[in-house]
């Protein structure tokens, strides 16, 4: 999942990438308004942390303008300011949750999921394909009963297959929501990585979960694809 993270205190910013990339998002950063919105308009991202105080547009008006351009990504307001008006005018701007700081990040992280859980619908904490769970909350993979471990990117791209499971996903989508803005498009990178997944998910079971279908993309089924490549 990629998030864009708005926040123009420098340590923050790079306090809080980090904690969110440890926990498999994908994270691009922008310092004040003006950047996140051309950042928005670019790019498909699953979440915005928006902070309110920002130089140029405050969060309040880079929120309302996204909203009146059609986007409809959650967005995740930060504040200093806890005033109840403030709330209020944070989700009347268009906000779907608002977090005043200073906060825990355990608390960050339990609404980053809530919010992720409704786009583009409301999906389970546990994701089953077959015998393959994925516990979002938990980040843990397990296959017939028996833990997988991933590295924060191979979880990261096994649960964005598995959130689209049963359906082809292109190397365009993979990149757009796994990935940040530094991933080189002419690499190699997805391949290698479904090709990691496969050795720790699909090795030593009859039944193959992780599927490539020629010049479309990669598929998570529990369905045999006999032209699998």
């Amino acid at each position: 999942m990629r998030i864009l993270l708005v926040e123009d205190e420098p340590s923050a910013a790079t306090m809080l990438a980090k904690g969110l990339r440890e926990e498999s998002y994908a994270v691009d950063v922008a310092a004040d308004g003006e950047t996140a919105q051309s950042q928005a308009f670019v790019n498909d991202y699953d979440l915005i942390i928006l902070d309110i105080v920002l130089p140029g547009k405050d969060g309040f008006r880079v929120c309302r303008e996204l909203r009146t351009n059609g986007l409809t990504v959650p967005v995740l307001m930060l504040t200093a300011r806890d005033a109840v008006e403030d709330r209020v005018e944070g989700l009347d701007s268009g906000a779907d949750d608002y977090l005043p700081k200073p906060f825990d990040f355990d608390e960050l992280l339990a609404r980053v999921r809530a919010l992720l859980r409704r786009k583009p619908a409301l999906y389970p904490e546990v994701i089953s394909v077959g015998d393959l769970s994925v516990d979002t909350r938990a980040r843990q993979v397990r296959r017939a009963g028996q833990r997988i471990d991933l590295t924060a990117k191979e979880y990261a791209l096994l649960e964005y297959l598995a959130r689209r499971a049963g359906e082809v996903v292109n190397r365009a989508d993979i990149a757009e929501h796994v990935w940040d803005e530094s991933y080189d498009p002419f690499s190699k990178v997805i391949e290698v990585f479904i090709q990691r997944l496969r050795r720790k998910v699909d090795e030593g079971h009859a039944l193959k979960l992780i599927h490539t279908r020629r010049g479309e993309g990669y598929m998570l089924t529990t369905k045999r694809i006999d032209a699998d490549d």
